[in-house]
């Protein structure tokens, strides 16, 4: 099969497994399933769980969507008359409780051609990052270590570079450069070339898919039960608003979902059921939600745990 048969197989493969498997730690709630059509050309499987025992909000999205390249793309990319075809899984998981993180992952391939078919040009894109709202610092290193495994197999550079991108990515510029969580890994623009066959790169692909609830499960195991007050909800919507304002100015997957007519449901099917803002607001001096505050800045995961 071709990469791209086998990357949408991957998708909807990993899309399943991730569901069954947040089902099941959740215990009450399921997926509701919704098929969909892009008028353009393709479309997309979107699942959502909601009011859950765990999980206050989640989306679980696969599409592939193909057809013109739209005008506003095409200029993005420098191309005329142009065809494409977009494939990948996104993920978002908003937990009820507030010492659960909420989590991001999206693993995608892109594909331009022009008008007669011919492949021009294709790309691989992906990575997970976690966004606490309160934290233990070991959580973190167990997310940041999971994916260095995956990746370190195909390059010990990569878990740097691509934490790097992470970290440079997942900023509120308009916000004193606040990073939005404590990262993870995000590549873009992954070419096949003399380096890095097509097949080799989206085997990382598919290794940093698999590597998701290896990450993410045992810190929800962990975190789920531990006690929480309305002060800790207070604190969760507050810096779900962060989450919010990212997600709209600044999100690229949420601007070329827009640009591309995409389905407006499953874009915006990242948003948390709950957020607020207040005005000038600061945590308290010492507090846990200060210390939080601390972490949104790059930082080392890995070696946390030696250094005692």
């Amino acid at each position: 099969m071709s990469i791209k048969n086998n990357f949408i197989t991957f998708i909807r493969d990993l899309q399943d497994e991730i569901c069954s498997a947040l089902e099941k730690i959740d215990g009450k709630a399921t997926f509701r399933e919704d098929h969909w059509e892009r008028p353009g050309g393709g479309g997309g499987r979107s699942r959502v769980i909601a009011d859950g025992n765990v999980f206050e909000k989640g989306g679980v999205s696969t599409s592939v969507v193909h057809g013109d390249l739209p005008e506003v793309m095409a200029q993005q990319f420098g191309v005329t008359n142009s065809k494409f075809m977009a494939c990948g899984i996104s993920l978002v998981i908003h937990p009820l409780n507030p010492f659960v993180p909420t989590v991001h992952a999206n693993f995608r391939y892109f594909e331009l051609y022009d008008q007669d078919g011919n492949l021009k040009d294709s790309w691989f894109g992906g990575g997970a990052d976690l966004t606490p709202y309160y934290l233990e610092e070991q959580d973190g290193s167990h997310f940041h270590r999971t994916f260095k495994e995956a990746s370190d197999p195909f390059g010990t550079d990569l878990y740097p570079k691509y934490k790097k991108h992470c970290d440079e990515y997942f900023v509120n510029k308009h916000r004193d450069n606040e990073a939005r969580g404590i990262g993870g890994i995000f590549y873009d623009y992954l070419r096949p070339n003399a380096e890095k066959t097509a097949e080799e790169l989206f085997a990382f692909s598919q290794a940093n898919g698999k590597a998701f609830l290896k990450a993410y499960l045992p810190i929800v195991e962990k975190t789920k039960d531990i006690p929480y007050t309305e002060a800790h909800r207070s604190w969760q919507a507050y810096r779900r608003g962060r989450y919010v304002e990212f997600n709209l100015i600044h999100d690229r997957g949420t601007l070329f979902g827009l640009k591309t007519n995409g389905r407006t449901e499953s874009i915006l099917m990242s948003l948390p059921p709950v957020a607020r803002w207040e005005y000038d607001f600061h945590p308290e001096p010492g507090s846990p939600e200060a210390q939080l505050v601390e972490w949104l800045k790059p930082r080392d995961w890995i070696n946390v745990q030696d250094k005692g």
